[in-house]
């Protein structure tokens, strides 16, 4: 499986993918999602040692959403500097690494695309029919229906995400433009 590494946004902690489970538990473990009653293979493992002082290190079990080479696994830095993103198999987690047990799920299943858009401060996790919009302070925005099956992202112009959504009535793709400040779909 292909793991990606996205650092671009600054962040106050090192992380390091592991190639499995360590065969002796660090300390502090930490399972996502909490209710998951069993982390089967593949599930993705990364020791997050966040900055500062009082910055013991953990271990993050991310459960596998599906082991399917379309789907992203790896991390991302994220908005908020103290927050690492990790994909495992297109279920994204949002881990704040001063507090590992405070975490939030991106609801989409699966995450087909993640996106660091600097410029804005979002992190932007694309699936088959929309984009949710993560910042500094949590979910920023979510669209409505952009495709009835597959969103492509075409580019990104200053204020404005350009993409192209399919349409089974239509029976074609149609262009979309989307304001990153607020979701608000300008043009489809």
């Amino acid at each position: 499986m292909n793991r990606q590494i996205d650092l671009c946004f600054p962040h106050q902690w090192q992380a390091q993918i592991l190639p499995r489970r360590p065969v002796i538990l660090p300390r502090r473990h930490f399972v996502y999602p909490k209710e998951v009653e069993e982390i089967e293979r593949g599930a993705l493992e990364v020791l997050i040692r966040p900055d500062g002082t009082n910055g013991e290190s953990f271990l993050a079990t991310c459960a596998v959403g599906f082991l399917d080479p379309a789907v992203p696994t790896g991390i991302w830095s994220a908005p908020n500097p103290r927050e690492i993103c990790t994909v495992s198999g297109g279920y994204a987690y949002i881990i704040d690494t001063g507090a590992p047990e405070r975490f939030s799920m991106v609801p989409y299943r699966p995450v087909l695309q993640v996106y660091a858009v600097v410029e804005h401060d979002l992190l932007l996790f694309v699936e088959h029919r929309a984009i949710l919009a993560w910042g500094a302070q949590g979910e920023a925005w979510q669209t409505p229906k952009l495709s009835d099956e597959g969103v492509t992202i075409t580019s990104i112009e200053g204020a404005f995400l350009h993409g192209m959504g399919w349409h089974m009535m239509a029976d074609k793709e149609k262009p979309f433009t989307l304001d990153l400040r607020s979701g608000s779909l300008i043009d489809m």
